[in-house]
């Protein structure tokens, strides 16, 4: 499974500087992102001597895979997405700052995000002049236009039926262990409802990276993806 994993990273790697050579010139100005930043500077310093406050300092948030900076205090959601695979790029921060708990439900960030595209696309600019070579960064593709990232509350609302979940559940077998423990992917078991749903639809909409991912989500329905949901919570 180890093999399988390093074969997709590479895979999503692939993708995402492709994407990123076609985008490289489309983030905002960042002496603009300077004055938004000043909306973040309660909890996240950057620039030189940068520390960890409330949030982690963001220098080289770009490429970063969420919830590793060291002496950061995470909630465990962040260090399950990170856990996941989630990897801070243009497309990601884009859709964390415009709604942080729309795609990391339970979030320590208390922000209520940036709705307005511009001031997010100017912030973006700012804060990848701090990160290592940002001419050459392989970014996805930022967000072009807006987009609403909050699940409707009708599919956090669904009632997964745990039997069905169990018989969907063979094929998430096949790599994440019942039992619990995490061998090179992620453990599943025991997650909150609510986590697990906003997980698999961040696959359905490709905010997440994993490919295989990515395509197993994308083939399920909200209602099997809530059945699932209620058989892994129950494990223990």
């Amino acid at each position: 499974m180890s093999g399988r994993r390093a074969i997709c990273s590479v895979l999503a790697l692939a993708a995402v500087v492709a994407a990123g050579l076609a985008s490289a010139n489309e983030l905002g100005d960042p002496d603009k992102g300077a004055e938004v930043f000043k909306k973040c500077t309660s909890c996240h310093q950057i620039g030189g001597g940068a520390k960890n406050r409330v949030g982690p300092q963001l220098n080289g948030i770009f490429g970063r895979p969420a919830g590793s900076l060291d002496g950061a205090n995470y909630s465990k959601s962040m260090l399950r997405a990170g856990d996941d695979g989630l990897i801070w790029t243009e497309e990601t921060l884009d859709a964390y700052i415009e709604n942080p708990k729309a795609l990391i439900s339970k979030t320590r960030m208390s922000f209520r995000g940036i709705s307005d595209i511009k001031e997010r696309s100017h912030l973006l600019a700012y804060l990848r002049v701090f990160s290592d070579d940002p001419a050459n960064i392989p970014e996805a593709e930022p967000t072009a236009t807006a987009t609403d990232h909050d699940l409707d509350p009708a599919i956090l609302a669904l009632k997964g039926d745990p039997e069905y979940g169990e018989y969907l559940a063979s094929e998430c077998l096949t790599c994440h262990q019942i039992s619990g423990n995490s061998d090179g992917i992620p453990a599943i078991t025991g997650w909150p409802t609510e986590d697990f749903v906003v997980a698999m639809h961040a696959y359905k909409r490709k905010l997440r990276p994993h490919p295989v991912m990515q395509m197993m989500a994308g083939r399920l329905s909200d209602e099997e993806i809530a059945a699932i949901a209620a058989y892994f919570k129950d494990l223990e």
